[in-house]
C-alpha cells in the first residue's frame, strides 16, 4: 500500500515536471524554442553618386606610349602575329581613352617634346649639393631602406611608374634593385625610369639606383597613371635562331654550333642574377674566339631567349643555338661586327 502511493506521488511530480515549463530556458541555449527566421525586410537604400570616372574614360597627360615594358621591348621590331586580338586592353573596357593596339597604348596628339622637357626641367629644379646628395644615398642607398622598387626581368613596366610617384608622396627618392636580364643594359634602365617618371637618378652602383624625384615635385599634382589590371599576352615576334646562319653556309652553321656547345662556358649565368659585366666580356672573349658558350643552367629558357637578344643587340653578335639552357653566339663577320644596332 504504501509502495502503491509512493509511486502515484513519484508519478505526479515526474508529470508536473515534464508539463511544466522550465524556469532556465530563457538561459540555456539548448533549451530554448526555435523561433522562425523572420523575413528580411526591403529598405530603400539612396543612390551613391555616380564616379565620373565610371561613365568617361580615364584620360592621362603622360607623353608617351603606354606599353608593358618600356626597357624589354623594342619598337623597331615589329610583331608578325598576336596571341589575343587589340581589343582585350589591359586597362580594362572604357577605362582609358587611349586604344590599345596589341603592344601600345598610343598618345591621340602629337607631343610638344619641347614644353615636356621645360615641365621636366621646373620640376627637377635646382641641381642638387655634393651635401644634399650625400645625405639622401646615406638615407635610401641600404638593403634596409623601406623605400624600395624591385626590378625583375619584366624592365621598366608601367605600373613600376606609379608605385614611384606612390613613394614619392613620403620620400625624395627611391630605392631600386634590378636583377635579371635588364641588368644586362643598365643605361637602358636609367634612361627610361627617368624618362617616364620625370626624376633623376643621383645614384647608381652595379644595379643599385636612386631616384630622386626633383625640388619642385608636388605630390598632391602627380601625374595620373592608369594601371594596367592584368599583364597582356605577348605577341608573337620573328624566330631569332634562324636554321642557317647569315653569312654561312648550312654545314658551316653546323660545325659553329658542334664547336659551341663542345668548348668550356665562358660565365655561367644564375636566375635573377646581375649580368652588367656580361656583355663587356663577351666582347673581350670575341677578340680571341670566334665562337662562345654561357651556361644559363637554372636561368630558364624564357630568359635565354631575352639575354640572347640582348646580347645580339648590345655586343652584337649572332645567335646560333641555344639548347639546354646554353647559349652558343657567334661573333660575325666583320661587317656584323661594325654594323650598327636596331634603333
Amino acid at each position: 500500500m504504501l509502495k502503491h502511493i509512493s509511486r502515484q506521488r513519484h508519478h505526479f511530480h515526474h508529470h508536473k515536471f515534464l508539463s511544466s515549463k522550465p524556469h532556465f530556458e530563457d538561459n540555456d541555449p539548448p533549451f530554448t524554442p526555435l523561433s522562425k527566421p523572420q523575413k528580411p525586410t526591403k529598405t530603400l537604400q539612396k543612390p551613391h553618386p555616380q564616379n565620373p570616372q565610371e561613365n568617361h574614360p580615364l584620360t592621362s597627360t603622360l607623353p608617351f606610349d603606354f606599353q608593358y615594358s618600356y626597357s624589354e621591348t623594342n619598337p623597331c621590331v615589329k610583331p608578325i602575329g598576336y596571341r589575343e586580338t587589340p581589343k582585350f586592353s589591359p586597362f580594362g573596357p572604357g577605362r582609358i581613352d587611349r586604344k590599345w593596339t596589341g603592344t601600345v597604348a598610343p598618345v591621340r596628339e602629337t607631343v610638344d617634346v619641347g614644353k615636356v622637357e621645360e615641365e621636366r626641367l621646373r620640376v627637377v629644379g635646382e641641381g642638387l649639393s655634393e651635401d644634399e646628395v650625400e645625405e639622401l644615398v646615406e638615407k635610401y642607398r641600404h638593403s634596409d631602406c623601406s623605400r624600395q622598387i624591385n626590378l625583375g626581368k619584366g624592365g621598366v613596366t608601367h605600373n613600376m611608374i606609379d608605385d614611384i610617384h606612390n613613394h614619392w608622396k613620403k620620400a625624395e627618392a627611391v630605392r631600386i634593385k634590378c636583377l635579371g636580364v635588364p641588368t644586362l643594359d643598365m643605361d637602358n634602365i636609367c634612361y627610361h625610369l627617368e624618362d617616364k617618371s620625370g626624376g633623376k637618378i643621383i645614384y647608381r652602383h652595379i644595379n643599385i639606383l636612386l631616384l630622386y624625384r626633383g625640388r619642385n615635385y608636388d605630390p598632391k599634382n602627380r601625374p595620373v597613371v592608369p594601371l594596367m589590371l592584368w599583364k597582356p599576352y605577348p605577341p608573337i615576334y620573328p624566330k631569332l635562331i634562324k636554321n642557317v646562319a647569315d653569312g654561312l653556309t648550312f654545314e658551316e652553321t653546323k660545325e659553329m654550333r658542334n664547336r659551341g656547345l663542345n668548348s668550356p662556358p665562358l660565365i655561367k649565368l644564375t636566375r635573377n642574377g646581375v649580368y652588367a659585366n656580361v656583355v663587356e666580356k663577351v666582347r673581350e672573349a670575341f677578340e680571341a674566339q670566334e665562337v662562345l658558350r654561357l651556361d644559363c643552367a637554372h636561368v630558364g629558357m624564357s630568359d635565354c631567349k631575352r639575354i640572347a637578344v640582348k646580347l645580339r643587340d648590345l655586343v652584337p653578335c649572332v645567335p646560333i643555338l641555344y639548347k639546354d639552357e646554353q647559349i652558343v653566339i657567334w661573333r660575325g663577320k666583320k661587317t656584323m661586327e661594325t654594323a650598327p644596332g636596331p634603333c
